[in-house]
């Protein structure tokens, strides 16, 4: 096959639609500090936070690792996020968030333009949540209970940050199958940003560790 020939071929299989996806890119400088934020009612326990620390602690241990449980006030969770990541560099840190973490990680990151991973990214909690005012039970433990208080929704609008200024440091995990949130309204959200968008899939993006967070850890690329 000659070279212009082949040239040719590359190009079309490169825009072709697959379900195949190519590895993002590798973001410099190497992530030092990585933090992780789960979403509504859920915690550090949750699948997808528990399969990233496994990869750190077998593959990275001296990435410095990061995964609070949030308290259900999302100015509280944002303030003590903030607090905690004050003295990290921001060249070199990362965040990682799923569903109403995903939009936390999307003020961090445009707070600190911070690289980013977002999973099922919530865009809009502040009319989506409003659903949930009253009493609710955490995810991992049913015993466990908190009131999602109507001042959440406010806390939630003041958090509404507009086009991130860095958005190629943003890498999203997007299921159109998702049974809670809209793919498009992700897909619209962080169109200037890396996205793979995959057919199916479920909100809790069941397959992550076999499917995604292998892309995850190559956006992220931690020391060792």
């Amino acid at each position: 096959m000659g070279t212009d020939l082949m040239q040719n071929y590359l190009d079309f299989a490169s825009s072709a639609p697959s379900t195949r996806f190519p590895s993002p890119p590798r973001m410099e400088p190497q992530t030092t500090h990585l933090l992780y934020l789960h979403g509504f009612r859920s915690s550090p326990r949750s699948t997808k936070a528990r399969a990233v620390a496994d990869r750190v602690a077998q593959r990275h241990p001296n990435l410095h690792w990061w995964c609070p449980q949030l308290p259900p006030s999302p100015k509280d969770a944002i303030d003590m996020v903030m607090k905690g990541i004050a003295d990290w560099p921001r060249k070199s840190m990362a965040v990682v968030g799923s569903s109403l973490g995903g939009f936390y990680a999307t003020y961090v990151a445009g707070m600190t333009r911070c690289r980013a991973v977002l999973l099922n990214p919530a865009v809009h909690p502040a009319r989506d949540l409003t659903l949930y005012i009253g009493d609710q039970s955490a995810w991992h433990d049913p015993a466990e209970h908190f009131y999602f208080r109507p001042e959440y929704i406010h806390e939630l609008r003041a958090m509404e940050v507009g086009s991130l200024t860095r958005p190629e440091r943003v890498f999203a995990v997007i299921a159109k199958g998702d049974e809670v949130l809209d793919w498009h309204e992700m897909s619209a959200r962080y169109a200037d940003s890396r996205v793979k968008l995959i057919e199916g899939g479920d909100h809790a993006l069941s397959d992550f560790k076999k499917s995604h967070l292998d892309d995850v850890m190559a956006f992220i690329n931690p020391v060792q």
